[in-house]
C-alpha cells in the first residue's frame, strides 16, 4: 500500500505529530496541510471547526490518503466524530494526554494547557471524568500562543510572558504534570523546561498518537511493504517560512496553496 498517510492541523503544530509519525513509520509517505490561513482553530465555533474538517479531509482524499491523522486537538474534540461516520476511511484524533498525566501524578494535580475548543469540548470533559477521579484539574487557555508559534516567535519576549501568566498559577496550585492540549505546544518545551523545576513532568500526545496510526495501518493491511525513501509533502494556505523551518527534511516538499 502505497498511498500516503494524510494529516491536517490548524497550521503548523501538527508536524509535531508528523515526526513522530515520521520516526515510528519510516517507509510511509505522507502529505501535510497546514491551514495556517484559519489558525486558530481554538476560538471558533464546533460548526465552524467542522467546516474546516471537512474541507481538509476532502482535499487529503484527492491526495489518495489510505488514512487521516486529524493534528488538532480542537478539530479531534469538535469533528472527528462527524468525519467517521461521513469517510469510509480511518480517521486518528488527538486528546490531551489526561490519562497518563492522571496515572503519574503524586500531588494530585494536574495542569492542562490547551485551546479554548478543546477545553469546553465535550470529548475533553469525559475522558477527565473517566480518568482523573481524584484528580484535580487546572485548565488553562492558552490564548495567543498558537499566533506566536505561527510568527516563528516560539522563544520570544512576548511568548515568555504569556507563558509565565499561565503557568506561574498552576505552580502555585502545586502541579507535578503539565499537559500539552494542542500540537503546537510541544514547539515551546525548551521554553517550559527553562520556566519549570524540573520535576514537572512535561505531557504530549505525539507518540502515542504515532503507535496508534502504526497499529491500525497494521490491522487494516494498509502499511507501506517498501522500503524506499519515502516522499513527504507539505501544503500551507498561508506563508510556508515558519513550515520549512520547523521541517527541514531532506525529502520533503513545501507548496503554497490556497484551500
Amino acid at each position: 500500500m502505497h498511498e500516503p498517510i494524510g494529516i491536517f492541523d490548524s497550521g503548523v503544530g501538527g508536524t509535531s505529530i508528523w515526526k513522530e509519525i515520521v520516526k515510528k513509520l519510516p517507509y510511509e509517505d505522507t502529505v501535510y496541510l497546514a491551514d495556517s490561513a484559519n489558525a486558530p482553530y481554538g476560538g471558533k465555533t464546533e460548526k465552524e471547526i467542522l467546516a474546516l474538517s471537512i474541507k481538509n479531509t476532502e482535499l487529503l482524499l484527492t491526495k489518495n490518503c489510505k488514512i487521516i491523522v486529524v493534528a488538532c486537538n480542537t478539530a479531534t474534540t469538535n469533528a472527528i466524530a462527524q468525519l467517521r461516520a461521513n469517510y469510509n476511511i480511518p480517521f486518528i484524533g488527538i486528546e490531551p494526554a489526561i490519562k497518563p498525566a492522571a496515572l503519574q501524578t503524586k500531588t494530585k494535580k494536574v495542569g492542562v494547557l490547551a485551546t479554548k475548543g478543546t477545553l469546553s469540548s465535550s470529548l475533553f470533559h469525559n475522558t477527565s471524568k473517566l480518568f482523573a477521579q481524584g484528580i484535580t484539574i487546572i485548565e488553562r487557555e492558552g490564548k495567543g500562543l498558537v499566533e506566536l508559534i505561527e510568527a516563528g516567535q516560539t522563544d520570544s519576549k512576548a511568548m515568555q510572558n504569556l507563558l509565565a501568566e499561565y503557568i506561574d498559577p498552576m505552580l502555585e496550585q502545586n502541579i507535578d504534570s503539565l499537559v500539552l492540549g494542542c500540537t503546537h505546544y510541544p514547539y515551546l518545551i525548551p521554553v517550559l523546561k527553562k520556566m519549570l523545576p524540573g520535576d514537572i513532568k512535561i505531557i504530549d500526545s505525539g507518540e502515542a498518537v504515532a503507535r496508534q496510526t502504526y497499529a491500525v495501518l497494521k490491522k487494516e493491511g494498509l502499511l507501506s511493504d517498501r522500503k524506499g525513501t519515502p516522499t513527504h509533502i507539505f501544503y500551507s494556505n498561508s506563508n510556508t517560512a515558519v513550515l520549512e523551518n520547523l521541517v527541514q527534511s531532506p525529502n520533503s516538499e513545501i507548496f503554497s496553496m490556497d484551500f
